[in-house]
């Protein structure tokens, strides 16, 4: 078995027939979380970017990152087609017009084959859901909801500001649209043990979600994270013991789930902990050793 799980590079090129990437893309929104609707602090882990490249405080416009992002991807990957990825903070949290501006703004440049709207599943309405259902008629469109636990002590823990049942309603409300649903999940979440983190990997499965992408809980600058780690609190996962964790929870998904991602990408002047986290194709690599040592594969231990 050459491919063990169910890439998105390989989903992508079975759709398309060439290389597709994902644009990142900052819209210079917000999220409740931030602006004192639920809170101002933010969940406890995040950075003050939201996760995202910071180009829109830099003053580009959506056009202006994805020409840039086309360019790059073009010479690094040969990709002929792009995705517009509205990563930083939560990407269906706004005026109305705004965000089908924006969605339209990145959907009338040539190549652009589809949306990837990251977001959170309190900032979902009908509105919303009803112009990404138009447009996922004529564009492959995603939208990314983070769940990152289904443990709603942990999800109260990290000042996630929902709930699990939150989660659910927003799958709910989106399903039978033709809008991609996938899921954000964390391993390493503070006093989570393999048996928690599994528990959400057999949820997850059960829930009928077309994707998911596993991240992993690394330390920032700045975040209450660092402070919590810095006072001995919280202990960072080792890479052997989150290479394992993440292909015991490739064993309980679907194999028709499609893995979008399997790790993180930390800023290096950002990161606290761990200095593992920064390797990523090495850890990768091990993902990919360790499934075939147990001669194992995404799905093997999923029940229907």
């Amino acid at each position: 078995m050459t491919n063990r799980y169910h890439d998105l590079n390989s989903y992508l090129r079975n759709m398309f027939g060439y290389r597709v990437q994902k644009i990142s893309l900052d819209a210079g929104l917000t999220c409740p979380n931030r602006d004192g609707r639920i809170s101002t602090g933010g969940c406890m882990y995040c950075n003050s970017r939201g996760s995202g490249t910071g180009a829109s405080r830099q003053g580009l416009s959506i056009t202006e990152q994805i020409m840039r992002g086309k360019e790059f991807l073009k010479k690094r990957y040969k990709a002929q087609k792009f995705i517009a990825y509205f990563q930083s903070f939560s990407n269906t949290y706004g005026p109305y017009e705004k965000l089908k501006g924006l969605y339209q703004e990145a959907l009338a440049i040539d190549d652009i084959v589809g949306l990837s709207i990251g977001t959170r599943p309190d900032c979902v309405d009908e509105l919303v859901l009803t112009l990404l259902e138009r447009y996922a008629k004529d564009y492959l469109v995603w939208i990314e909801y983070g769940l990152q636990s289904i443990h709603d002590r942990t999800l109260a823990l990290i000042d996630r500001g929902h709930d699990v049942g939150c989660f659910k309603g927003a799958v709910d409300k989106t399903r039978g649209r033709g809008i991609k649903i996938c899921a954000h999940v964390i391993l390493g979440l503070p006093f989570e043990d393999r048996h928690d983190m599994l528990a959400t990997a057999k949820a997850v499965a059960a829930m009928g979600i077309d994707g998911i992408k596993i991240h992993l809980l690394y330390v920032v600058k700045g975040t209450r994270m660092e402070k919590l780690y810095l006072e001995g609190k919280y202990r960072c996962l080792e890479q052997e013991e989150y290479v394992n964790l993440v292909c015991d929870f490739l064993e309980l998904l679907p194999p028709d789930m499609v893995i979008q991602r399997l790790t993180g990408d930390p800023h290096p002047h950002e990161l606290v902990a761990p200095e593992w986290s920064l390797r990523k194709n090495e850890t990768l690599s091990r993902i990919k050793e360790i499934l075939a040592e147990r001669e194992s594969w995404q799905g093997k231990g999923f029940n229907v």
